[in-house]
């Protein structure tokens, strides 16, 4: 099987914020790492060309910094990437990103292509539903098992409640992966030579800005949260406490 898989670059999870003159994002001088869904994306494409064979691609948009999550994916095991390189990709919300994916593959037939659940920072959740309805392909989400058969795939998606659906779904076809469908390889030494010499294909903004349009999603402003503390006291017997403490966190509070 071919399968694309889409990798965003995200600032790491602990990394202080700091917002640029604007307020609308964040600064460049943080740290980054791999979004955490399309990791076990990776890693399940990775899987399925162990059990299958065929080819996997991994593809992103953004800046030169964002090279390095195609080389993590190179590195464990990815034959070859795609690199949107262009600051401008950096402001577009999902439909636009998926439209300039569609636009780059619109050459390549991939049976797959696998994005994570949503991102770490916009958390949208959108791009890979956007990019099935693109092409015209089936797509499932929250997938949490992938087993091929003879008329395609059967996927096992997560609901609430913790309850579980199969689905049977024809390919091509785009999923939507869960965290801890599998547990993450690391990248070998050789892995990481070898990606050295791995083809990348870069694709610039002008090369898909036929189709990306205006975004239909913005950020105005962000604000960073401020710690405040108030602290009260509750007097009288413990039931009479017990009570106005109900009644605070049902009435003021909210959490009840």
């Amino acid at each position: 099987m071919k399968i694309l898989v889409c990798i965003k670059q995200v600032p790491q999870k602990d990394t202080p914020l700091k917002l640029n003159e604007y307020g609308t994002w964040i600064r460049e001088d943080v740290s980054y790492e791999v979004n955490e869904p399309d990791a076990f994306a990776l890693e399940e494409a990775l899987r399925q060309k162990e059990k299958h064979g065929g080819e996997v691609v991994a593809i992103t948009a953004g800046p030169a910094r964002s090279q390095q999550v195609l080389r993590e994916a190179l590195a464990k095991g990815a034959d070859r990437a795609i690199h949107l390189e262009d600051n401008a990709f950096v402001g577009l919300d999902a439909f636009n990103t998926a439209r300039a994916f569609a636009a780059a593959i619109k050459d390549e037939q991939f049976d797959l292509i696998f994005t994570g659940l949503q991102s770490d920072d916009y958390g949208y959740a959108q791009t890979g539903v956007i990019l099935a309805e693109l092409l015209g392909w089936p797509h499932a989400t929250i997938i949490m098992q992938i087993e091929k058969t003879d008329a395609g795939i059967r996927v096992k998606r997560e609901l609430e409640a913790g309850y579980f659906q199969f689905v049977d779904i024809p390919l091509p076809a785009v999923l939507t992966i869960q965290s801890g469908i599998n547990k993450l390889r690391y990248a070998t030494l050789i892995g990481i030579k070898q990606a050295k010499n791995k083809p990348m294909r870069k694709v610039s903004f002008d090369d898909v800005k036929g189709a990306v349009t205006g975004n239909l999603q913005k950020i105005e402003r962000l604000y960073i949260p401020e710690k405040t503390k108030n602290t009260e006291y509750m007097e009288g017997t413990p039931s009479e406490i017990a009570k106005k403490l109900v009644d605070k966190l049902r009435n003021e509070v909210h959490v009840l």
